[in-house]
């Protein structure tokens, strides 16, 4: 038997899949927590993948990385890193962002350069932050790194020279997806002068060996390596929800959104992958379980307790800003709270919002297709959840296929190390993951009434008059 290790390196932990080469069974696996934060040492995620990877890395022909999209690793002349990593969460460069956007010629002129117009997540941004908010840090940055990037790096043989894949370099803002390359002038306008940049590495190819000389693949973003876990078709649209909610889909044409709402990321295949993220997903149901004392299971049971519609209560669950749509001061509120207002109501409402928010990042990108999806996908850790499950078919208004639970991100890293190790010409072809069908009557009075409260808050924000999201 072949083994090939596919690891995530993900917001919250290491988690290692010791994969079957031949048809992706897992063999093995293990998981490290990460420290929390939206800036982390990043260091500490190589200490987690030396732990996670111990006794299963020896064991692997070859090794591939998926990891948390646009975070920033910014490295001196030693490759040591001049501060924390600023990770795809860390909202503090919005306004970063939007100088960057109007320097390059606006939004439709900067998803032209880029395939997306910059937000707060982009690692350009982050640069642009640390040469406006800590120029004596962002004078010693010699080279800058994605999380994957840094990772890969440092399970390749002594002296390897970083690299990446396209897919991941898509989500930096100084990469070009319909050129596929490299931007060195726009890296540096963001930081002040030109970083190094790593190597990029075409779909399929090696990027490195490790010591004992395992094949190491190039590597990709964790939304990338979802899609080919998930072996996704074009057509497809997958909702993942994790710490963020994201709605993909393959797509054999970039993609150059102005108003921002899409982002036009490339894949870890050679065609493309027009994505809308949210902040918030998750950790709106973790809020909710706090607040109510209740644990996940028993918040999903209170929810189906109460009507569609929650008797009226309505929720934007914009907690920690939002990003989708670009809201980065915007805050959590609730209205409809009423004396008869229940406890099932407050849980129902909290699935309602992430649903809503879920299915409005659908329709922005389905909204490019011709005609309907030819299926939605749910996968993360939230899809478990019955009623998110129920409720989210009733939201969107058509049928959600639920995944079985499943590390697609390290799934797909090991599938692109099998790749990889194979020399072929196209991923292997494992068997689809295996998912349930989920039918619920269609609910549009819920997403009018979120629509209509988005809406109504959006001149409570701070700066919020004249701004074009």
């Amino acid at each position: 038997m072949t083994l090939v290790l596919g690891i995530d390196s993900s917001t919250q932990s290491t988690k290692a899949l010791l994969v079957d080469a031949t048809d992706g069974t897992v063999v093995e696996r293990r998981q490290v927590p990460h420290p929390p934060g939206t800036e982390v040492d990043p260091r500490a995620w190589l200490a987690a993948v030396d732990d996670a990877t111990a006794d299963l890395l020896p064991r692997a022909a070859a090794v591939a990385v998926g990891g948390q999209q646009h975070g920033m690793v910014a490295l001196d002349a030693d490759g040591a890193p001049v501060r924390d990593a600023l990770l795809w969460n860390d909202v503090r460069s919005a306004g970063s962002a939007a100088d960057l956007v109007a320097e390059w010629g606006g939004p439709q002129a900067c998803a032209d350069l880029v395939g997306s117009t910059l937000v707060s997540s982009f690692t350009a941004a982050k640069l642009r932050w640390t040469r406006d908010h800590e120029p004596a840090a962002a004078r010693r940055v010699s080279s800058v790194l994605l999380p994957h990037d840094y990772v890969s790096r440092h399970l390749s043989a002594p002296g390897t020279p970083a690299f990446t894949d396209r897919g991941d370099a898509s989500g930096t803002g100084y990469f070009s997806p319909r050129e596929d390359r490299w931007l060195p002038e726009l890296a540096a306008s963001a930081l002040g002068h030109e970083p190094a940049l790593p190597r990029l590495v075409p779909p399929g190819l090696p990027g490195a060996e490790t010591t004992a000389g395992a094949v190491v693949g190039a590597g990709t973003g964790d939304n990338m390596a979802a899609a080919l876990g998930m072996q996704l078709t074009p057509g497809d649209v997958l909702l993942s929800v994790g710490t963020s909610g994201v709605a993909s889909m393959v797509s054999a044409s970039p993609t150059a959104d102005g108003s921002g709402a899409v982002t036009g990321f490339c894949d870890a295949t050679g065609r493309f992958l027009p994505m809308t993220a949210t902040l918030n997903a998750a950790q709106i149901l973790d809020l909710q379980c706090r607040w109510l004392g209740v644990d996940h299971d028993t918040l999903s049971a209170l929810a189906l307790e109460s009507p569609s519609g929650a008797q009226g209560v309505s929720l934007l669950p914009y907690y920690g800003g939002e990003r989708t749509p670009n809201r980065p001061e915007a805050v959590g509120t609730w209205t409809g709270l009423r004396t008869h207002t229940t406890r099932a109501d407050l849980a129902r409402a909290a699935f309602e919002s992430l649903a809503c928010s879920l299915t409005e990042a659908v329709g922005q990108i389905t909204g490019r297709l011709e005609g309907e999806p030819a299926r939605v996908l749910l996968v993360g850790g939230a899809a478990r959840s019955e009623a998110l499950r129920v409720i989210l078919a009733g939201v969107l208004g058509r049928p959600v296929l639920v995944a079985e639970p499943a590390e697609y991100v390290a799934i797909g890293a090991a599938r692109q190390a099998a790749w990889t190790l194979a020399g072929a010409t196209e991923p292997p072809p494992w068997p689809a993951p295996r998912a349930s069908e989920v039918v619920a009557p269609a609910t549009p009075e819920v997403l009018e009434r979120y629509a209509l409260l988005r809406e109504r808050t959006r001149d409570w924000e701070p700066g919020a008059h004249g701004r074009a999201d």
